[in-house]
């Protein structure tokens, strides 16, 4: 007598590996904001343990004032580009703008996302610095005329190959096969245009756009503000 076969279960499908978003942010304003928090971290502490009378209570006050509209706009800011969509954090709200949603990636005095709607995000976190364009225009010169300020990159004197650059010029120049020298956050936003024409027509970078504030940071912020000054009214 034979038993029924049973059938064996389905194979679950493969997963889709999830790539991970680029994450861009200021190195030099995480680090100022670092120092500053480090700074009055010290004082208020300082201030805490040794004052006399409404000064600990003044202390804690602007503490809680001052730490986090430091964090919002040093340490917090940053960008998120993913294959569907764009995540701007900035020092008061979050953006989240599909690619299919985004107009365009102006640069100028500043770096902003413009929706199709009209609106505009500037990018804290790709701050633009005009030194540093100066600084790339004028290794993009040298490049095209067959020399680098080290000498080191495109036959100049001095260097005798690529490790003839310094860690600054290292950083800005590239071989002529990486394209035109670029300031490190016309690069980056060189970067995300291109993400965008990929990925604008895809069905899965359609949706709305979203702000949401940062209630987390604004909330102990005024909250500091209020009770300094009413520990301020009463004198």
């Amino acid at each position: 007598m034979t038993t029924p076969e049973h059938p064996s279960p389905p194979s679950p499908p493969p997963s889709v590996p999830q790539t991970r978003d680029r994450a861009y942010r200021s190195p030099a304003g995480i680090a100022g904001g670092v120092l500053l928090l480090a700074i009055a971290g010290w004082l208020g502490i300082d201030a805490v343990v040794a004052g006399e009378g409404r000064t600990p209570w003044l202390a804690l006050a602007t503490l809680l004032l001052v730490v986090p509209v430091v964090v919002a706009y040093t340490v917090r800011p940053a960008v998120f580009a993913g294959e569907d969509r764009l995540r701007v954090r900035n020092p008061l709200r979050v953006v989240v703008l599909p690619w299919g949603r985004v107009a365009s990636l102006r640069s100028g005095y500043s770096n902003e996302v413009v929706a199709d709607s009209g609106a505009k995000y500037q990018l804290w976190a790709v701050p633009v610095s005009l030194r540093a364009r100066k600084k790339a225009a004028r290794q993009e010169t040298r490049r095209a005329a067959g020399e680098t300020p080290r000498g080191g990159l495109f036959g100049g004197r001095g260097g005798g190959g690529p490790l003839g650059a310094a860690g600054g010029d290292r950083a800005a120049a590239r071989t002529v096969d990486d394209g035109p020298v670029r300031a490190e956050t016309d690069r980056i936003m060189d970067e995300l245009r291109a993400l965008r024409e990929a990925r604008e027509s895809e069905p899965t970078a359609q949706g709305e756009v979203t702000v949401r504030w940062a209630y987390e940071v604004i909330a102990p912020a005024v909250t500091g503000a209020v009770l300094l000054a009413v520990l301020l009214a009463l004198g």
